[in-house]
């Protein structure tokens, strides 16, 4: 049986500055925003990349990988990718 964490326990087992980046649809992000409609136009399949904390909290959505991991290291965070 797998052991079931918390996030915050989770949390405890990476260093407070490990981020991990992932992609994601632009829907998703739409979605969380609770907005009716953007003041831009964004497909909402196009790919995006989330940048997260180790308990999973979305942090930050950049439009490529390369900038997500730089908003990340600027911010002295230390990035990994996920798939």
């Amino acid at each position: 049986m797998t052991p079931m964490m918390t996030k915050k326990e989770l949390a405890g087992l990476g260093t407070p500055d490990l981020v991990y980046v992932r992609a994601i649809r632009a829907h998703e992000v739409l979605q969380d925003a609770r907005v009716e409609a953007p003041d831009f136009d964004l497909d909402p399949e196009q790919i995006l990349y989330a940048v997260h904390g180790a308990d999973g909290e979305r942090l930050a959505v950049m439009m490529d990988r390369e900038t997500a991991f730089a908003a990340a290291t600027a911010h002295e965070l230390a990035p990994v990718s996920v798939h």
